[in-house]
């Protein structure tokens, strides 16, 4: 029921999920029954070939994350959390308040145990056809040096175990190459990650190094990963603007990756985009099947461990 487009994106969506997903994969959808019916069969679809779990509780967009998490037990993000904290479903995904989705996962499924903060990443087009990642991008806009080592390790085990690159590049994004350049942040961050045995680190890259193979993973506070971010959806929006189509340029389009887990806690939670249409949420749904089966999560505890 989250996402400006809901439910009829998230339903439509859930459909489109469901023919290219494998059928052993069952899909849980949560939310008022008597508005996701009908939509499925607008769909060419059936409830047979979903489960529903009924709820009309819903946590805006504009509510305060923490009070609404409490204040609405039976909210559909609440009910997510429930559901996958007793082993129902697998992994949650939701374009709903994003606030809510990191309240509940620090507070319900909570943070594996030796992790700092965890973290959201975002996919890096690279011209070479492959793709990289930064990390974080929103969640931590403060963040000491021992956090930005641990999004090295977060981020290469995601790139390693979900994309299946061996061994992958992990950069610090930076103002220069120089280990002394930057703020005394990312200067005790690099002094951290050069002695790293967790990850494969290769130095500091610039802003003008992010969609080269220069590395695989992008380290950076929340605050500059979420610039970043927003700069790259813009420039997207421009081109199209433009009437220019270019085949690189359109793997820039947040529809082709859906969401983001939120890496470094106890279970699979992917977050999606609020303006998400059907097929972004098609996405997000086959992303956190792939999720689940590289066993993320457990992988991530294994190395924390």
């Amino acid at each position: 029921m989250g996402g400006d487009y809901a439910p009829e994106a998230t339903v439509s969506g859930a459909v489109l999920a469901r023919k290219v997903l494998p059928e052993n994969v069952t899909l849980v959808l949560i939310g008022d029954e008597q508005q996701i019916t009908p939509l499925l069969k607008k769909n060419g679809s059936s409830k047979e070939q979903f489960e529903i779990v009924h709820s009309t509780e819903v946590i805006g967009m504009g509510e305060h994350p923490t009070k609404a998490f409490s204040q609405k037990p039976n909210s559909t993000i609440a009910t997510g959390f429930r559901l996958l904290k007793e082993g129902k479903i697998d992994a949650f995904a939701s374009t709903g308040n994003t606030g809510a989705m990191l309240v509940g996962s620090m507070f319900s499924v909570k943070t594996i145990a030796g992790v700092i903060r965890p973290c959201v990443t975002s996919v890096l087009p690279k011209e070479n056809g492959s793709v990289g990642l930064i990390l974080d991008v929103g969640t931590n806009a403060d963040c000491k040096p021992d956090v930005l080592y641990q999004f090295g390790t977060l981020g290469s085990l995601f790139l390693e175990h979900v994309y299946h690159i061996k061994n992958p590049k992990v950069a610090l994004l930076n103002i220069g190459e120089e280990a002394e350049k930057g703020n005394l942040a990312t200067q005790a961050a690099h002094n951290l990650m050069k002695e790293s045995k967790d990850f494969n680190f290769t130095g500091n890259v610039e802003g003008r190094d992010l969609f080269t193979d220069k590395a695989d993973v992008i380290v950076c506070d929340g605050f500059t990963g979420n610039v970043v971010l927003k700069q790259a959806e813009a420039f997207y929006t421009l081109i199209k603007k433009r009437g220019r189509s270019d085949d690189y340029f359109d793997r820039f389009n947040y529809e082709n990756y859906g969401g983001s887990p939120i890496l470094g806690i106890n279970a699979n939670v992917i977050i999606g985009h609020g303006i998400s249409n059907d097929v972004a949420i098609r996405n997000m749904l086959t992303l956190s099947a792939e999720v689940v089966q590289a066993r993320l999560s457990e992988k991530i505890k294994q190395a924390f461990n």
